[in-house]
C-alpha cells in the first residue's frame, strides 16, 4: 500500500480525496492547515499533522520524515489569507512570493509545485482518485435549459474561458447576453451572491470552466451542494460547468435540489 502525502485545504475536496485514496488501497499522510481544514480529516488518514500558514517549511520535513515521495493538493485556503500576517511570518513564503511575478492562483500554485519538485516530491493529479466526480458532457438535471438560456451559456462560455486564461477567475454570470458578474479573488459563491443582487434575482446563468491549459494537479474548478444552494438563493436560472474537468461534490443531492427548484445544470 503506497503512502501518499496530502496538503489539505478547506471544504470537502480533501475529505473526498482521502476517501477515494483509501478505496484504492493508498494510505494518506495529511498536512492540514489550522483554521482551514476540516477536523473530520483525522478519521480518514493514517496520520495528520496540523500546521499554521507561517509553518510552510515544515511540509517538506514532514513528508521526508514519513518517507512520502508523491503528494497531492486538495482544497483551497481562504483568499483573504494572502493578505494576512501569517503569510509574512514565514520566511519561505515571503521568499516564494518575492520570486513570482504576481499573485494569481496559477502563478502561486505553480511556484509551490516547483518547490515541491525541488524537494524531491512529485505532485499528483488532484483528481486521481475522483474521476467519478467529473461529470461528462450533457444536461445533469431533468430541467432543461430553454433557447435563451442556451444562448447565455454559449455567450458565457467564451467569456469564462478568456477570464480563466487570464487567471482572473473561473466563472462568469450572464443574463440576456449581458455580463452581470465576473469571479475574481472572492470565489464563486460570493460572485453568485453579487450576481443575484445586481440582477434582482431575475434568472442569471453562471458558467464555470477550467483554464485553457488547466493543470489538473491544482486549483481545478469545484462545484457542489453549497453552489446549488447559493444559485437558488440568487434566483439563478442555470449552472453550466465544463465537462470532464469540474469536480462535482454531493452531485446526487445537489441535482435533486436543483430539479425541485427549477434550476438546470449542464456540463458543456
Amino acid at each position: 500500500m503506497e503512502r501518499i502525502g496530502l496538503i489539505a485545504g478547506n471544504k470537502k475536496f480533501p475529505l473526498l480525496f482521502c476517501e477515494g485514496a483509501r478505496k484504492s488501497g493508498a494510505r494518506i499522510v495529511a498536512v492540514a492547515v489550522k483554521g482551514e481544514t476540516s477536523p473530520k480529516i483525522k478519521n480518514l488518514v493514517e496520520k495528520v499533522y496540523w500546521i499554521g500558514l507561517d509553518e510552510f517549511s515544515r511540509i517538506f520535513d514532514i513528508f521526508k520524515g514519513e518517507g512520502v515521495a508523491r503528494v497531492a493538493l486538495a482544497g483551497q485556503i481562504r483568499p483573504a489569507e494572502l493578505f494576512g500576517k501569517q503569510i509574512y511570518k514565514s520566511r519561505d513564503l515571503r521568499d516564494l512570493f518575492a520570486g513570482i511575478k504576481d499573485k494569481r492562483a496559477d502563478t502561486i500554485f505553480s511556484a509551490i509545485a516547483d518547490r515541491l519538485q525541488r524537494e524531491g516530491l512529485e505532485l499528483l493529479d488532484s483528481t486521481v482518485f475522483l474521476k467519478d466526480f467529473l461529470p461528462p458532457k450533457g444536461t445533469l438535471t431533468s430541467c432543461q435549459p430553454d433557447a435563451e438560456t442556451r444562448e447565455d451559456i454559449h455567450f458565457g462560455l467564451e467569456l469564462a474561458k478568456r477570464i480563466a486564461d487570464l487567471d482572473i477567475g473561473q466563472a462568469v454570470a450572464v443574463k440576456s447576453k449581458a455580463i452581470v458578474a465576473v469571479e475574481a479573488l472572492e470565489g464563486t459563491d460570493n460572485m453568485i451572491r453579487r450576481a443575484g443582487l445586481i440582477s434582482r434575482r431575475s434568472g442569471v446563468s453562471v458558467v464555470k470552466v477550467s483554464r485553457p491549459r488547466q493543470d489538473m494537479r491544482f486549483d481545478i474548478p469545484v462545484v457542489g451542494l453549497v453552489t446549488i444552494k447559493k444559485l437558488i438563493s440568487a434566483g439563478a436560472r442555470c449552472l453550466a460547468i465544463e465537462a470532464d474537468k469540474t469536480l462535482f461534490i454531493d452531485r446526487e443531492e445537489a441535482i435533486k435540489l436543483a430539479d425541485r427548484k427549477g434550476l438546470c445544470v449542464v456540463a458543456v
